[in-house]
C-alpha cells in the first residue's frame, strides 16, 4: 500500500512541498512563538484570501499574486506598532480583517466561491506543482542561510529584544527579515493545509518541540522533525481513509503535541522525585 501511494508523481510532490513548507513553517514558528508573534501566521493567512481571489478574478496564479499581497500587509503589521504605538496582537487583527474583508468582497465580485478557492481555504495538497516545489525549496535555503549567519542576533532578539538592541543588534532588521519570510512561507504553505489552517503549522510543532528539547537548538531540530513526521503520516491516512489532508496534517500535529505535554509532564515528576 505504502509503495502503490509513493508510486504517484502527484504525492510525491505533494508530500516534498509540504516536507520544505512543513520545516520551514517550524524553524519560523520557533522564532515567532518566543517573540509572541505566533498570531501573526494566522493574520497574513485571512490576508491570503485577498491574493487569491484577485489572482482567481485575474486568470493569474495565485502564489505568484499571494506573496507580494501578504508581504506588504506584513509591512503594514510592523508600520502598525512602530509608528502608531499599537500592541502587535492588535495590528495583526486590524490586518487580518482588512485581508479577509477585502478577499470576500473580491470574491464576490468574481460570482461567489468556486472550486478552485475551496481548494485553497482548506488545503489540496495532491495539486502541488512542480515550480511550487522549487519556490518552497529557494524559500527553505534563504532561511538555513539566515538561520545560520544571524543565529546569535535571531536568539537574542527573541528571547530580549531590548537587551539585544543594547548590545548593538539590529532588532527592527531582524524582525523585517522574519515577517518577509513569514510572508512567503504563509502563502506558500496554503496549498499544503489551506488558508484557515496555516497557522497551526508556525505554532503546534514549535510547542511540541519546547516541551522536549532542553536546548535551543535542539528545539529547532525537535520542530523540524515533528512537522516533516506530521506532514507524511497526515498525508498517508488521507490517502488511506480518502479524507482531508489539511485538516489530518494538523490532527496529527496536535496529537504529538498531545504526546509531547505527557511526556513532559512525566518527565518533571520524574525529576521532582529525584
Amino acid at each position: 500500500m505504502l509503495s502503490e501511494f509513493l508510486s504517484y508523481g502527484f504525492v510525491q510532490r505533494g508530500l516534498l512541498a509540504g516536507s520544505l513548507a512543513a520545516v520551514i513553517c517550524a524553524l519560523l514558528g520557533v522564532f515567532l512563538v518566543l517573540k509572541r508573534l505566533s498570531l501573526i501566521g494566522d493574520g497574513l493567512s485571512h490576508v491570503c484570501l485577498t491574493g487569491v481571489a484577485a489572482a482567481l478574478l485575474m486568470g493569474a496564479s495565485p502564489v505568484y499574486v499571494s506573496i507580494p499581497v501578504v508581504m506588504a500587509s506584513s509591512l503594514g503589521i510592523l508600520k502598525l506598532t512602530e509608528k502608531f504605538r499599537i500592541y502587535g496582537d492588535a495590528a495583526i487583527g486590524i490586518i487580518s480583517a482588512a485581508g479577509l474583508a477585502v478577499g470576500i468582497f473580491i470574491t464576490s465580485l468574481a460570482g461567489g466561491f468556486n472550486t478552485d478557492l475551496f481548494g485553497y481555504l482548506f488545503g489540496s495538497i495532491l495539486t502541488v506543482g512542480t515550480d511550487e516545489v522549487i519556490l518552497c525549496a529557494v524559500l527553505l535555503v534563504i532561511l538555513l542561510f539566515f538561520v545560520i549567519v544571524f543565529y546569535r542576533d535571531l536568539v537574542s532578539a527573541s528571547f530580549d529584544a531590548p537587551f539585544a538592541h543594547t548590545r548593538g543588534i539590529n532588532v527592527r532588521a531582524v524582525n523585517l527579515a522574519l515577517t518577509l519570510i513569514t510572508s512567503a512561507a504563509v502563502v506558500l504553505a496554503f496549498k499544503v493545509v489551506g488558508i484557515f489552517l496555516i497557522s497551526a503549522l508556525l505554532i503546534i510543532p514549535p510547542v511540541s518541540a519546547l516541551m522536549l528539547a532542553r536546548t535551543f537548538k535542539q528545539v529547532l531540530y525537535w520542530a523540524a522533525g515533528l512537522a516533516l513526521a506530521a506532514v507524511w503520516a497526515g498525508v498517508y491516512l488521507s490517502f488511506l481513509f480518502d479524507i482531508p489532508s489539511g485538516a489530518t496534517i494538523i490532527l496529527v500535529n496536535l496529537f504529538i503535541l498531545a504526546c509531547a505535554y505527557a511526556y513532559s509532564r512525566i518527565r518533571n515528576a520524574y525529576a521532582a522525585e529525584k
